[in-house]
């Protein structure tokens, strides 16, 4: 199977997070032949009921290749035409996935060992994969993390701190508001000043970015609110803390401020041969916590189509990742 035929054939496995098990399933199988054929090992860990990691070693890792299995919503079915592969996933990170293994497979079969693959659930939400992975390390010295760069080599990428935002009111009916106390305004008052705290700005990473990305809350139109949440997201250009606390004072006396995650920017070193880039998303590299080795970022696909209705991935890049990744191990096991 090329690396077409397998991005195609993940990309038509649904794993939005929380439902990783069946791709977790198709990857351990995929790469069990190759593991018997070439002395290799093949482990499924477990990091929640029905949810696990895969993980395949030859020899002692000491450079392991590593990306996410499980995907955002919509599923979307996979389509291709002769130069881009469609559907959700495909460059978020299906095929990513699929130039892994090609390259590992290419490596093992010519004598390479000390590589591993770990492919991890949960990215999209908590990086629970992750975080599972930091605490069951092993000797790797160098963790290869999958994300579309456009086969760049990533010198940065952004943190994530991610909040709820809650407000109480109390119920009355709509005819007499001064009855009761409304926490949507509560709440738009409280997003309001979040949205004027001034964020930092890094020379590399460039400006810290806020995203209220959901708002619900209320009974009904003729009932003053007694509810109301919002959750947000912003892109860190530090370890996030001086930002933390400038949002729960904003809020304060207006809103609850949860903390639901908070992931620090972070920053890599270049390799000779390797075109750079600077990336503004957030990876599962601040959760492995260095447990599997220096972090170097890299892969196929573009993120500007990432978790879009027209997610693809362009199979020239497919190919070079194959190339790219090769030629990063190697690197790698000499230094």
């Amino acid at each position: 199977m090329n690396v077409f035929e397998l991005t195609q054939a993940l990309v038509d496995i649904e794993s939005i997070t929380g439902n990783e098990a069946p791709a977790g399933d198709y990857i351990a199988r995929r790469l069990s032949p190759l593991a018997a054929r070439t002395g290799g090992q093949v482990e499924c860990l477990a990091v929640e009921p029905n949810r696990f990691n895969v993980l395949a070693t030859w020899g002692e890792p000491v450079v392991t290749l590593s990306t996410h299995i499980d995907t955002v919503p919509p599923y979307i079915p996979c389509s291709a035409d002769a130069d881009y592969i469609y559907g959700r996933g495909a460059c978020d990170t299906r095929g990513i996935i699929a130039s892994m293994i090609c390259a590992v497979e290419e490596l093992v079969d010519a004598g390479t060992r000390g590589v591993a693959l770990l492919f991890v659930v949960g990215e999209e939400r908590n990086s629970a994969g992750a975080y599972h992975a930091s605490k069951n390390g092993r000797s790797s010295r160098f963790l290869i993390n999958g994300e579309p760069t456009e086969n760049k080599l990533a010198v940065g990428s952004k943190g994530a701190l991610r909040m709820e935002v809650v407000a109480s009111g109390r119920m009355a009916h709509s005819a007499y508001p001064e009855l009761g106390e409304s926490a949507i305004n509560k709440l738009l008052d409280a997003l309001e000043a979040i949205r004027r705290v001034p964020l930092p700005v890094d020379p590399v990473l460039g400006p810290s970015t806020l995203n209220i990305g959901t708002i619900a809350g209320g009974r009904a139109p003729n009932v003053i609110a007694d509810e109301a949440r919002a959750e947000v997201m912003i892109r860190l250009v530090d370890d996030g803390e001086a930002t933390r606390q400038a949002v729960h004072s904003a809020a304060a006396g207006r809103a609850e401020i949860r903390d639901i995650l908070s992931i620090p920017a972070a920053r890599f070193r270049s390799l000779p041969g390797f075109e750079t880039t600077v990336v503004a998303f957030t990876t599962d590299i601040p959760a492995f916590a260095g447990a599997w080795g220096e972090p170097f970022l890299i892969g196929p696909g573009s993120i500007h189509v990432a978790h879009t209705a027209e997610e693809r991935v362009e199979k020239r890049q497919l190919t070079d990742a194959i190339g790219l990744y090769k030629n990063l191990v190697q690197q790698l096991l000499r230094g």
